[in-house]
């Protein structure tokens, strides 16, 4: 039985960090001379007080989504995915040669192709780690850490040699045909009277993202094979005697996990930027690393702590535009969301299942003693 209740594991647990993270960013705001009252209020004025602001903060968490889902249907099968960053790099290049070179006649077709090209490249990227964990017992972490520097290595080859159009100094493609341009929020929803911001880059792949949220709740909660792979995490062993074969979840998990990170390109490639730029991830790869343990690898965990960071990318961007709070600071409060929500979560975890356990011995009903009669 499990000391703590899944509500406080949930949600008790997650705001705790926080308000950790909070009181530690406040004292180095109030460091370096800032008012750090005044920097949360412009930080939630300028990421949730306007269309616009929530606009880039529905993008940012776009892109956090998929690599939250990534990170987390690995956790699942406790494999340590580190590679979301090379699989989105991936799976742009697979958005790229879909929308390049295939006369799509209207958006809608060219986002599921553009989906399904992404999903397949950053499967394919994916695979390959997995199968060298399965097969020839290499350390996932590490290679899928290494197979981001390739990744980015045969990405610039690529841009550089031969998506580059003729003339062009810069290392990206050619930019999309118009055909491919993906509806923003704005355009979804001016038809039902919502005036949406025009400049805001969030598009129809947010419904996307939340469609993959909802699915991979299915797949795991579900399905025979989300079983299969919950069971293979909690324990190797068990899931073997079980007649569950560790080569076939640990390619499945980690196929399935690529595939969703190389999704995120529709909306950062095919979406904002539409065309394949170096460095299109911006390191959202490894923020779906955060964004997993602070979700505790639930899809809807994952849809929240998106949002959370998305609101962080934001709100640090209008810190930085109109406070004289470096850019260099922002990323410390990041981190330390980070640091507290992750690499720190046993220090709120065991106080609390102390406390809870305390509570549960206080309310346990105590044994009646006998009374002792006369001896006979």
């Amino acid at each position: 039985m499990d000391v703590m209740p899944k509500w406080a594991e949930v949600v008790l647990v997650p705001l705790i960090s926080l308000a950790l993270a909070a009181a530690l960013s406040a004292l180095v705001i109030l460091g370096i001379g800032e008012d750090p009252v005044a920097a949360v209020k412009l930080m939630i004025s300028g990421a949730l007080g306007s269309t616009y602001g929530w606009g880039y903060t529905l993008y940012y968490a776009t892109n956090f989504m998929f690599t939250g889902l990534c990170v987390a249907i690995a956790f699942h099968a406790r494999l340590f995915n580190i590679g979301g960053e090379g699989q989105a790099m991936l799976g742009g290049l697979g958005v790229a040669l879909a929308c390049l070179y295939i006369p799509w006649p209207h958006w809608s077709l060219a986002l599921i192709g553009a989906t399904t090209m992404a999903a397949l490249f950053g499967a394919a990227w994916a695979a390959i780690p997995a199968f060298l964990q399965a097969k020839r017992g290499s350390q996932i972490v590490i290679t899928t850490i290494m197979f981001n520097f390739i990744a980015a290595a045969v990405l610039n080859y690529i841009l550089v040699n031969m998506l580059r159009p003729k003339g062009s100094m810069d290392p990206a493609t050619a930019r999309f045909p118009d055909a491919t341009k993906l509806p923003t929020l704005h355009d979804l929803l001016a038809p039902i009277g919502i005036n949406f911001s025009k400049a805001a880059p969030a598009n129809i792949s947010l419904l996307v993202a939340i469609a993959a949220c909802i699915f991979l709740w299915l797949l795991i909660w579900r399905t025979r094979l989300g079983y299969e792979i919950r069971a293979y995490g909690q324990s190797e062993s068990a899931a073997k005697y079980a007649g569950i074969s560790p080569v076939k979840i640990t390619m499945i998990a980690m196929i399935i996990s690529g595939a969703l990170a190389g999704m995120m390109a529709i909306n950062n490639v095919m979406g904002e930027a539409e065309r394949l730029v170096l460095n299109a991830t911006e390191g959202a790869g490894f923020i779906g690393i955060a964004v997993a343990l602070m979700g505790r690898s639930h899809p809807f965990g994952v849809f929240l702590a998106a949002i959370l960071f998305g609101f962080l990318y934001q709100g640090g961007a209008e810190l930085a535009l109109w406070t004289s709070i470096p850019r260099e600071l922002i990323v410390v409060i990041q981190a330390l969301v980070i640091l507290f929500t992750g690499a720190l979560d046993n220090m709120v975890r065991m106080p609390l299942e102390k406390i809870f356990l305390g509570i549960r011995n206080a309310r346990a009903p105590k044994p009646e003693r006998k009374p002792v009669g006369p001896a006979e």
